[in-house]
């Protein structure tokens, strides 16, 4: 597409220019002033050639391209998983470990992955510009593409379909790395919560699962069964909150719980009506969730 559009950007240019050479001389070089040949350079340039390289174009990418970025059929790919969009975070499952996560898919390097794509509300866009083109996320259907990591490193997601107030922080990362390591990271990522240590951190315990936090989130192990927010059983592991909008930092997740709708207006996470010393026990204990 790049070169068919430099063809025909330079034959624009060319045109403009022997237009330009010729302004004080009527008519068109080797046509004359024919008014026959001045109505079929119009129809010829202007909508002849134009549908001609449109619907070749569009044949071509039709057959070829979007053909070579489709999925591949699930049992040719070497793990799958699950992302569902919700306003404004992503969810993360990888069904056949059981493990779920938020706004961080992790994935082995050099391997094809089937990502199956679903929404919880509106229409988002699964998009990960470095590893492949974007699709839809359309309530009550699933999409499905393909995820390839030629080497480790982060590549950054975004949701591409406005959703609402939120949704340019809407991100997420692809962290892709060597198998064993993304082994072990699974491995990790499939055990129950960490006990919390420290008075401190118990005490925090005790305050999530008393209040509304239990009712929203999950953390394996515990009381705590919501499904409304993400799956907390691991947050201390994940570089970012709020579907990378800030640093998953001490500070950071205190600002977070203490005024969620300060750093992402229109979240569904409400504050929490507690003390000083309430919110530093249940920042110390989502701390030690690793």
């Amino acid at each position: 597409m790049l070169v068919v559009a430099g063809i025909i950007f330079l034959g624009t240019l060319g045109l403009l220019i022997i237009g330009w050479l010729r302004r004080g001389t009527p008519g068109l070089p080797f046509f004359g002033q024919s008014e026959r040949a001045n109505v079929g350079l119009v129809i010829a340039f202007g909508m002849a050639i134009p549908a001609t390289v449109l619907i070749a174009l569009f044949i071509v990418s039709d057959l070829y391209v979007m053909g070579q970025t489709d999925a591949p059929p699930a049992d040719q790919t070497e793990l799958k998983l699950t992302v569902v969009g919700h306003q404004w975070w992503w969810e993360v499952r990888y069904p056949e470990s059981g493990v779920v996560s938020a706004d961080e898919i992790h994935i082995p390097a050099h391997t094809s992955i089937d990502v199956v794509a679903r929404t919880a509300d509106v229409i988002h866009s699964f998009w990960v510009p470095e590893l492949n083109r974007k699709i839809d996320m359309i309530p009550g259907q699933n999409n499905r593409i393909e995820l390839y990591a030629e080497r480790p490193g982060a590549y950054r997601g975004q949701c591409a379909e406005f959703c609402g107030l939120q949704h340019a922080h809407m991100a997420f990362q692809v962290v892709a790395e060597p198998k064993a390591s993304f082994e072990r990271w699974l491995e990790s990522q499939s055990r129950p919560a960490a006990e919390p240590t420290g008075a401190l951190a118990e005490r925090g315990m005790e305050l999530f699962d008393e209040n509304a936090c239990a009712g929203c989130h999950t953390i394996a192990g515990t009381p705590a069964e919501g499904t409304i927010g993400p799956n907390l059983t691991h947050l201390a592991s994940r570089g970012t909150i709020a579907a990378l909008t800030v640093a998953n930092t001490p500070h950071e997740l205190g600002r977070w719980v203490r005024d969620p709708q300060s750093i992402k207006p229109g979240a569904k996470m409400p504050g929490l009506a507690l003390t000083d010393a309430d919110f530093h026990a249940i920042v110390a204990y989502l701390d030690g969730l690793r």
